[in-house]
């Protein structure tokens, strides 16, 4: 889609790109273990993907949400962080999505704790 105004900081003009709740999940499970990613970096490696400019910053924080909270539940529920998507590798403890999340910071951080410390 071509913005016809500017919105959320991206320019008139620009070419965007929005994803949905399973693209934003299978770009996180493709970082390996240990990795992280930025958000913006995220948004821009799906912007150049899809062949556009920029990635919506708005629809990609509401999905990664989204993809957390699913996550989350099922570990809830009793899944091991191998079978769910790997959303701490994406979201800082600290920011402000992080937040918003049912969880508390120190849950990101347990999680990227281990996948530091894992050999594998």
């Amino acid at each position: 889609m071509v913005l016809h105004t500017d919105f959320a900081g991206i320019k008139t003009g620009t070419t965007m790109y929005i994803g949905s709740p399973g693209t934003i999940a299978n770009y996180i499970s493709r970082i390996p273990m240990g990795e992280v990613r930025s958000i913006e970096r995220m948004r821009n490696e799906l912007a150049r993907k899809n062949e556009a400019q920029a990635t919506c910053p708005v629809t990609t924080a509401i999905y990664l949400k989204v993809v957390a909270e699913v996550a989350l539940s099922d570990l809830a529920e009793g899944k091991s962080s191998a079978q769910v998507v790997p959303f701490w590798r994406v979201i800082e403890p600290n920011s402000k999505i992080a937040k918003k999340l049912s969880c508390d910071s120190q849950v990101i951080e347990h999680y990227r704790l281990l996948e530091r410390a894992d050999p594998a």
